[in-house]
């Protein structure tokens, strides 16, 4: 596979440059990078976009520097409750998770949905 392309997207918040110090910055820029190595590393070894796409979207659930698993926003009871979703641009089949709570990885959870249940979207108890 020679032409690849992957592009990820690190949040919507706001992150003022003028607040950011150079360190700070390295790690976002560091973790970003992470995300799309794991990626590009998929597409390279002939995997297929779907994995890509996880794998990329996993490395920015396991950073706390990101408002996505790992660096989930606390709700007002203290927790973390995570959605993710997935879909296959192919096949234009979706997988979606909502209010979970426990899941490392919730973008794999919401693969799993896709590929192994009769189901697009579960939610957890609100």
């Amino acid at each position: 596979m020679n032409n690849i392309a992957i592009a990820i997207h690190g949040g919507a918040g706001t992150l003022l440059k003028e607040n950011m110090t150079p360190k700070m910055e390295q790690s976002y820029m560091a973790a970003l990078e992470g995300a799309l190595k794991a990626g590009r590393t998929v597409l390279k070894n002939e995997g297929n976009a779907l994995t890509a796409v996880e794998e990329a979207v996993k490395q920015l659930e396991d950073s706390p520097l990101f408002n996505a698993g790992k660096g989930s926003v606390f709700t007002s009871e203290g927790t973390h409750e995570m959605d993710a979703s997935i879909m296959d641009g192919k096949t234009l089949n979706a997988g979606a998770v909502s209010m979970v709570r426990g899941i490392r990885n919730p973008v794999s959870l919401a693969k799993l949905i896709m590929e192994k249940s009769g189901h697009v979207f579960l939610a957890g108890q609100g």
